[in-house]
């Protein structure tokens, strides 16, 4: 019997698990190996599709599925399949339409569970190619034929951001989607009662893992329906103001092993 038989730790990726240079500390390394080798499940929840983060699942081994498109897909590395999906409804359309009417300077870009496209161009999309190392697949957003996971638009300008928030929060379809700030420069809608909350849910179910033994940590708005679902929730010191506020706990920043200190914690008994 491993001192973490029965949980479930979930980090979010950037400004968490990974440094600001995207880098993973040894330390980090050294405890998720501990965390596994005494019986824990750990894995990563994301924003990002699965095929793009093949580099870092390569680094850390998850020993559960990963999450990704902020809570959409469940993925199973192993099989290279997905294990459950929450497809947009067709009416997304009509969103993406009213904001590509509006602003004209604001980058768009359609998620499907396999690719994602860039169906208009900014420096904001730029900047989000550069850092992902995605290819600049360009389709029109009606063009799309495939099942979509998430929309994203992007700007430098955080005005701008809460414009295109209060927008689709006026819009007569908005009851039907999620919406939310992903990063500084991002702005997603989601399907309805969609979140990384949800998918630890799921992943929970999937693996006979207790609601209580679950573990989340993050740093960001799209965090914080983690920390609603899980067990515990934990922030990093560099989250923004309402992951901090939202969380269980505040532990140490990302450049300071946050995941190696939250193991720590978690075998002394610091969150009983």
């Amino acid at each position: 019997m491993g001192i973490f038989d029965g949980f479930l730790f979930c980090t979010d990726l950037d400004g968490t698990l990974l440094r600001k240079d995207k880098t993973i500390s040894d330390e980090n390394l050294y405890a998720i190996d501990y965390f596994k080798s005494e019986g824990g499940y750990f894995t990563f929840v994301t924003g990002r599709m699965p095929f793009f983060v093949s580099k870092i699942h390569d680094r850390i081994h998850p020993n559960a599925p990963i999450g990704c498109v902020n809570g959409g897909g469940l993925y199973d590395y192993a099989n290279q399949k997905y294990i459950w999906t929450s497809t947009m409804p067709e009416a997304v359309t009509e969103l993406i339409q009213c904001i590509d009417d509006a602003f004209s300077d604001v980058g768009i870009q359609v998620n499907t569970f396999y690719k994602t496209y860039f169906c208009r161009e900014n420096k904001t999309m730029q900047h989000f190619r550069e850092v992902t190392r995605l290819p600049n697949l360009v389709c029109p957003y009606r063009e799309v034929k495939e099942p979509i996971a998430k929309i994203v638009f992007g700007s430098e300008s955080g005005e701008t951001i809460g414009e295109i928030a209060r927008t689709l929060g006026a819009h007569p379809l908005a009851d039907q989607f999620d919406f939310i700030r992903s990063e500084r420069t991002l702005f997603e809608i989601l399907p309805k009662g969609i979140g990384k909350g949800t998918v630890i849910e799921k992943l929970a179910q999937y693996l006979h893992v207790d609601m209580s033994k679950t573990v989340a940590i993050g740093d960001y708005n799209n965090d914080i329906s983690m920390f609603k679902s899980a067990g515990l929730g934990i922030a990093v010191a560099n989250a923004c103001p309402e992951a901090r506020e939202a969380a269980d706990y505040v532990t140490v920043s990302n450049e300071e092993h946050a995941i190696a200190q939250v193991i720590r914690d978690l075998e002394n008994g610091r969150y009983v």
